[in-house]
């Protein structure tokens, strides 16, 4: 996604009790999505999570390829929300 243009950066972050791989459409403090795996949760809804720009889980699952086809169904475009 860096490597296309469709996001400018990205950072890694490790935590005593999840990991975090965050990617940023522009330079802004909080990131556009986030990838989360988070051990504990390995046994109920699975260990990876894809979260949007307003902390919503966009995909959660125990496989990282198939948590992040999320990124391959959606476009990234700006939708109007007007009902013409």
């Amino acid at each position: 996604m860096v490597m296309s243009g469709q996001a400018k950066d990205y950072a890694i972050g490790m935590h005593a009790d999840h990991a975090v791989f965050a990617i940023f459409r522009r330079h802004a403090e909080a990131p556009t999505w986030r990838i989360e795996k988070v051990p504990a949760l390995r046994n109920q809804q699975g260990a990876y999570i894809v979260y949007g720009s307003q902390d919503q889980v966009l995909k959660r699952g125990h496989d990282l390829g198939q948590v992040l086809r999320v990124f391959e169904t959606r476009r990234f475009e700006v939708i109007n929300g007007r009902a013409d």
